[in-house]
């Protein structure tokens, strides 16, 4: 039985119908790049922190041990973020396969296709929502910071 080569105006039309997946997974990366930056930032700060707990008098060891707890939170935040974020560009890659597989063999995919695109976007939810949740932890730490700052500036004055 001879094979069948698709033409190529189908091959273009698969190319066209796979433009808005690859977009998406061009967005997914993105975040993934401002998550894993911003991850860096907070393991860089945890380090710092925990290399000069041994130095630090028992008052300042304690407003570090606060903070690496609220670093902790962030982290835990974060990680979830991009493992979810990571798995909606896994879902949008076996979209991309499928749209491509569905059109060079003859399968019917419609329904797997919609069923991965809603768990790919469902899993980018939650990873924005993680991400949420992980950005007003550190914006909470930064207004604390501004207090005690006001604070200073205060005693300063007197």
């Amino acid at each position: 039985m001879p094979e069948i080569s698709p033409l190529p105006s189908d091959i273009a039309h698969i190319i066209q119908l796979a433009i808005a997946p690859v977009f998406t997974l061009a967005g997914i990366g993105a975040l993934l790049n401002v998550m894993a930056n911003r991850l860096a930032r907070v393991v860089d700060r945890w380090r710092a922190l925990e290399g000069g707990l041994e130095s630090d008098d028992e008052t300042s060891r304690r407003l570090h041990h606060t903070e690496l707890g609220v670093l902790d939170k962030r982290m835990a935040h974060i990680h979830r973020a991009i493992g979810l974020c990571t798995l909606a560009a896994l879902m949008i890659c076996l979209v991309i396969i499928l749209l491509f597989t569905g059109q060079l063999i003859a399968v019917p995919v419609a329904a797997a296709v919609s069923v991965l695109f809603v768990v790919s976007m469902s899993l980018l939810v939650v990873a924005l929502v993680s991400f949420y949740v992980e950005v007003r932890i550190a914006s909470r730490i930064l207004r604390v910071t501004r207090a005690v700052l006001e604070a200073g500036k205060a005693t300063d004055r007197v």
